[in-house]
């Protein structure tokens, strides 16, 4: 029977303060319906940062990382879709199949989603502990750290011929940008798109237009790099928010507006931007997470006699038992550039590092090496 190990880990003690690496992390053994996975990689995602800087308030001290991918090391009783040695790509949110949203094919916000901001199980407890008080498992995962415990649709089998160290951006980046162009958005071949920001999550919405077939993908980001960047993953107009009304242009160059546009920064100011640009009848979808005090102006007449319609869009809309391995197939035939998200690697013990990266809005991605 499997039992409670130690482990090492990447601990956020305090909020504001650098993360530090213990080894005396403990997390239980698998119950019934759980799977404990050794994790190899985990990026490093912005709301990860939005909880280290203190964005995000939590209640204690928490052990981050959702976006990973590692190897089955053991599975509690009843577990029938994977087993010890597997290959497996981690998710936030992995549904249960039978609950009110889950049956009408609403997997994204299924009850267990909750986990994500209590940064819990979906009990409300957590497997992991030092010393004896409780450690917070964040974002739904906690997988900055050796071993990860999930239920067991939270651990999506892959081929193991596909790099752990590649698979694992699908985790949050993949599955929140691309699901959210062809889930939540559900962008027709030929249409416009606007993307709001060229993080993880944006350039992912890039590709995702991409493969719908998006006739025009506009994209702004005052990052010249990242507007760069874009070009290789699908955009086809780049705009320098710091030296173009992004509104006035998007208007001059369509005549009416997009189709669709995408606020992936998590910034509210960002989504009155692409309220402004979408067409009459357009659609806006949030998919960064922005600070909880931000606020969008919304004018009720105008929305009335536009039909423009906003959409929240949490983990792409993904149901992560069917859209992780549709990735996965995308990716292995050459339709999903993962690689090229990966702008840094570096081991776990530089994950502060990582941070300041991410901070200065250096690169796309940073996979860190457990």
């Amino acid at each position: 029977m499997p039992e409670a190990l130690k482990m090492r880990a990447a601990l956020l003690e305090a909020q504001g303060k650098p993360l530090t690496i213990v080894d005396d992390v403990e997390i239980r053994a698998p119950g019934p319906g759980e799977v404990r996975v050794e994790v190899k990689h985990c990026g490093l995602c912005h709301s990860d940062l939005s909880i280290m800087n203190g964005t995000f308030p939590v209640g204690g001290p928490i052990v981050l990382g959702h976006e990973a991918a590692g190897v089955v090391e053991s599975v509690g009783e009843g577990v029938r879709h994977v087993e010890p040695g597997d290959h497996v790509v981690l998710t936030p949110c992995p549904p249960c199949g039978q609950c009110y949203w889950c049956v009408r094919g609403e997997h994204s916000s299924c009850v267990q989603v909750s986990a994500i901001m209590t940064n819990t199980m979906p009990d409300g407890s957590t497997p992991l502990s030092r010393g004896g008080d409780p450690i917070l498992r964040g974002v739904g995962v906690g997988a900055f750290a050796q071993y990860v415990l999930t239920t067991e649709t939270g651990a999506i089998k892959i081929p193991k011929d596909v790099p752990l160290n590649v698979a694992c951006v699908i985790g949050c980046a993949i599955q929140t940008g691309v699901g959210a162009a062809l889930n939540t958005a559900q962008i027709g071949e030929g249409d416009t798109v606007l993307v709001l920001g060229l993080g993880g999550i944006g350039i992912s919405i890039v590709q995702g237009a991409r493969l719908a077939g998006a006739s025009r993908i506009y994209v702004s980001d005052p990052v010249a790099e990242r507007r760069e960047m874009a070009k290789s993953f699908g955009a086809t107009h780049l705009i320098d928010p710091t030296e173009t009304d992004v509104v006035a242009h998007i208007l001059e160059e369509t005549g009416v507006g997009v189709d669709y546009a995408f606020e992936a920064a998590g910034v509210g100011a960002l989504v009155d931007v692409g309220i402004a640009a979408a067409r009459n009848g357009g659609t806006i979808v949030m998919v960064g997470a922005p600070p909880i005090t931000d606020q969008v102006t919304i004018m009720p007449a105008l929305m009335v006699m536009q039909q423009k319609k906003i959409l929240g869009s949490t983990l792409g809309s993904c149901n992560s038992l069917h859209d992780v391995p549709r990735m996965i197939d995308l990716y292995m035939a050459g339709r999903l550039d993962l690689e090229g998200m990966i702008s840094h690697r570096r081991p776990i013990d530089e994950i502060n590092e990582a941070a300041e990266d991410l901070t200065a809005s250096r690169g796309i991605r940073t996979v860190l090496d457990l």
